[in-house]
This record gives C-alpha cells, structure tokens and sequence, in this order.
C-alpha cells in the first residue's frame, strides 16, 4: 500500500541518520526571560538565543505588539498586494530604510522567504551567482532556484572570489555576489570592503544577508557599517527574528529594486502578510536598535570576555563556536553544558561541513559579566579535551 511505502521510506531515513548521529528532536522550551529557559523541567542559562538583545521581553515592544493586534486583529488576513498591507507596513520599511541608508524596503514573511524570493527575481539562467562557501541554506535555494550559474569561493578569501569573476562574470549577463555579514555558524565578518571593490570591478550586485549583523555590529546598523567607512552595499538583507527580537524577513536597496519586488518576487506576492502586532513590534525594537548605543554594544562585549576567558580568538559578533570535530563528540558536550546548567546549541552536519560539528555559543545583552564566566569555567574542561 502505498502508505506502507511511504512510512518505510520515512523509516529508513531516520534510521540512517540515528546511526550517524544527525536525527533532532524537539524539545519545549519556554523562554522565562531574556536569558534564562525552562526546558525538560529544568532551569536553563541559555546561550542557544538569537534574540541578542532581549527585546522579545521589553515592555515597550510587547506593549506595541499587544495594542497592534487589538487595533487590527491577529492575522493580516491576505497577501500584501491583496489587503493584508496594513498601515503599520509603511513606519517599519521607513525605519529599515532610514538605519541601512537605503531608498526603500521590502518585508517579507521570513528571512528564508526574503532569500527564495530576491536571489530567483534578480537571476536566471543567462546569469552567474558567486557566494561564499559558507552561505546559509537560504541563500543557497533561492541560488538554486534562479536557475543560474552557482560558483561558490572559499570561506571569506576574496581572492578566491575574484579568480571566480575572473574566469566566469564575462561569460554571462548579471552576476550577484552573495555572502553572510556575519556568518552564522562562525561568528565572523564578511570582508565586505574588498568585496565591494570586487563588486565595483566585474559589475557584480553585491548582496549581504545580515540576519546576525542587525542591532549587533556597527553600532547596531549591521555589518555593511562595521569597518572604518560604511561599503556600499545595494542589497542588504536581513530578519526580524534575532536583535529584534520577533519575526520577519526584510530587503533594503533603491525604490526601482524595491518595487520591482513588490511587484514580481513570488514569496512576498503569494504568502499572507505578517500579522499586524508582528509589524509593530519590530519597528518598535528598531527604533531601540537606533537609539540605545549601550545595549547594542553588549552582546560582542560579552562574547569578547568569554573568548578572552578561554584563551580563544577576540568575537567578531555575538557569536562564538567551538568546533569540535564528530557530530557525537558535540553532542556530549551539549549534554556535559546542560547538566551544568547551561543550553548551548550543538551544532551539526548538514547545518555545518561533516568532521566540523560544535558548540555554538550566542551572547546576549542580558547575560551578566558573572554569567560569561561561569560559562567559561564549565566550558574548560571541554576546551582541554578537544
């Protein structure tokens, strides 16, 4: 029957990845605060958040999300381009805008939609796509999904990416450079500066996914303003899940780009719009991000007396990982973290390259300077065992 079949099918598969150490399962987790979670009946410090800034927690973003939805209701009830753009739509694409220094944004439902959608409208099959190595899944579909030619160059070399122009941009009609701002499985920066030289050189459009760049680095502007002069950066990407501490995906570039997003991006065009207390918190928490230098600083602060504690390389943002090598040996150690009382993220294949499975450290604004080092003294003894 071919239910059987299927649920064999199903079998199989976890089956295989039982053995190799890859089968996830979820676990509910209640978020007390911005630093502590309840998770198995267990009181947890958790280092596993990307809500850098506490703000899924403030009271002004709470308050804000909270008098949306009793205004508007809880759900936008149609596509953007139907009658789901509600009135807050407008004070959020105008406060992105005005922090990246572009004409216009676009939000979409998620940062995963925002990537299908932009990387298929921008290219296709008469054009190249050349992206860092290390990209993250979402940029890889929506590669994937144009229909172009995909080049992927090392991990932050832009030397690499250049031999890649070099050989491929003449061949074929557009080429987008794509690239993390900061990378999400490895905490550092993007050269952006060079590769906007390399943009510049072979008439590439270069675009930044900056989903872990935004209210942390570059005084909270993100990654395109983290170096001594802020890179011209056409299409800087990015979500409203993380520093801001809700839900949401966004592109900011020119009106022209903008609208013809609006107009042509399939993922935006045919998925219901974000519900109305969702708008309304992020661009409450932006307007935080913009303003309140301190917290913007806090989460790298953090994460730079946690590497100093251990002897490690200085944080580029507020993430740090520890690679430890087999998927079995990070999931120990995940294990080791959470009888200490911490939750720590243990990440593995296909997330990161097989023999590279970690430990994923994310520091946030909450966390005490007493809680850094307490991460710190149980993350020694794995730090001596690598």
């Amino acid at each position: 029957m071919p239910d059987r079949s299927l649920d064999e099918f199903a079998t199989r598969k976890l089956q295989a990845l039982e053995r190799r150490e890859l089968r996830r399962s979820l676990a509910s987790t209640e978020k007390v605060d911005g630093r502590r979670v309840r998770s198995q009946g267990r009181d947890l410090l958790s280092f596993a958040s990307n809500d850098y800034l506490g703000l899924s927690h403030r009271l002004e973003v709470v308050e804000a999300s909270l008098a949306a939805t009793r205004r508007y209701g809880t759900g936008a009830g149609a596509s953007r381009l139907i009658t789901g753009n509600h009135p807050l739509y407008g004070a959020l694409e105008a406060r992105l805008a005005t922090l990246k220094d572009t004409d216009d944004a676009v939000v979409f439902g998620s940062g995963y939609l925002t990537n299908v959608g932009v990387i298929p409208l921008l290219a296709g099959e008469a054009d190249l796509i050349v992206m860092d190595e290390f990209c993250h899944s979402c940029l890889l579909g929506g590669a994937t999904l144009s229909g172009a030619k995909v080049v992927h160059f090392n991990h932050n070399d832009p030397a690499a990416a250049a031999a890649v122009l070099t050989a491929e941009r003449s061949r074929h009609r557009h080429c987008l450079l794509l690239t993390e701002g900061v990378f999400s499985m490895e905490g550092d920066l993007a050269p952006l500066p060079e590769l906007g030289e390399l943009a510049g050189r072979f008439d590439a459009w270069l675009m930044t996914d900056d989903a872990h760049g935004l209210g942390v680095v570059g005084a909270g502007r993100g990654s395109s303003f983290a170096f001594d002069e802020p890179v011209a950066v056409p299409l800087q990407m990015g979500t409203l899940s993380k520093a801001a501490g809700g839900y949401g995906g966004y592109i900011c570039a020119s009106h022209a780009v903008c609208e013809l997003i609006r107009n042509r991006a399939r993922s935006f065009g045919f998925s219901t719009g974000l519900p109305p207390g969702t708008v309304a918190a992020a661009a409450t928490a932006l307007a935080i991000i913009s303003t309140e230098n301190d917290l913007v600083g806090r989460p790298v602060a953090r994460a730079r007396s946690f590497t100093a504690a251990l002897g490690l390389q200085p944080a580029q943002s507020a993430i740090v990982p520890l690679v430890l090598g087999p998927a079995a040996r990070a999931v120990e150690a995940g294990s080791a973290l959470r009888e200490a009382g911490f939750l720590v993220a243990a990440i593995r294949p296909p997330t990161v390259p097989a023999g590279t499975s970690r430990l994923r450290f994310a520091f946030s604004a909450e966390h005490a300077e007493r809680d850094v080092r307490e991460l710190a003294r149980a993350v020694r003894p794995i730090l001596d065992g690598k």
